[in-house]
């Protein structure tokens, strides 16, 4: 072995056995290192980073998905793109999400805005009731089981309903992200937020209305973006995508009936 200059050779000779070599250089992330996801499923929708495995990491299997480093990547994004996913969220016939954030499915997105939806549902739906009994003079006390409820209707279903349809579309042969799904759904509570805003008008058709429209766009966005995937699970796909969208039409119902249905009794209900 000779070094001349700095640099180390290695003499022609025969060696025995295989020399060790550091891994290549690889693309930095926004936060660090390359973006690697943990591995989200057997078979994903979400195509591999560029310059990364498609593996992803191995070590400690199971277990290290128990650590909060191992999810880093997935809230490696920043303002702009938050905002053009929201932007897709609210036009939904353009169905283009899934392939956007194939490579970097985000849950900073969805958790920001499911508990600002919760947040939001809460206090609008105090403030409309307490306009209620205000007009009619009746008294009125402030229910903090608002806040409550509001949190389990809404992390519950978008955690539990990307759940659910991950294991279904396991079962069918054609399995997808469920991160990407978390994603998906995260984003398509957005239009909840405005339509819950507009619910301060005290017009039950108006109500009616921008529940049904706020719940016909985040159905048709979850439903449509999921379609071309879901066609890979055979004959039944079309069972599967009416099945998501009239799930999340009834979570447009439910939050009309519960949060922005008042009626002004005696005493506060």
């Amino acid at each position: 072995m000779m070094s001349s200059g700095g640099y180390t050779t290695i003499d022609d000779q025969k060696i025995s056995g295989s020399v060790p070599t550091f891994p290549p250089s690889e693309a930095q992330g926004k936060i660090s290192g390359v973006f690697r996801p943990p591995p989200d499923a057997d078979d994903t929708f979400s195509k591999p980073a560029p310059g990364s495995s498609s593996d992803g990491p191995q070590t400690g299997g199971w277990m290290s998905r128990l650590t909060i480093g191992s999810y880093k990547p997935y809230f490696d994004v920043d303002t702009s793109d938050v905002l053009e996913r929201i932007k897709d969220s609210l036009f939904p016939f353009k169905a283009t999400f899934t392939e956007k954030t194939a490579n970097n499915p985000d849950l900073y997105g969805p958790f920001w805005i499911c508990t600002t939806l919760i947040f939001v549902v809460a206090a609008i739906s105090a403030f409309v009731a307490y306009l209620a009994h205000k007009w009619q003079k009746k008294a009125w006390d402030y229910d903090i089981s608002l806040v409550t409820w509001s949190a389990g209707i809404f992390y519950g279903y978008v955690s539990l309903v990307p759940l659910g349809l991950y294991l279904i579309l396991k079962y069918f042969s054609a399995p997808s992200g469920l991160v990407q799904l978390w994603c998906l759904y995260g984003y398509s509570l957005f239009i909840f937020i405005p339509a819950s805003c507009l619910s301060v008008v005290p017009v039950e058709v108006f109500r009616w209305v921008v529940a049904g429209v706020a719940g016909f766009t985040s159905a048709a966005f979850v439903a449509l973006n999921l379609r071309t995937h879901i066609m890979s699970a055979g004959e039944r796909w079309f069972l599967i995508v009416a099945g998501i969208f009239f799930l999340q039409l009834a979570l447009a119902v439910v939050l009309k009936f519960y949060f922005f249905t008042i009626t002004v009794g005696a005493s506060s209900s």
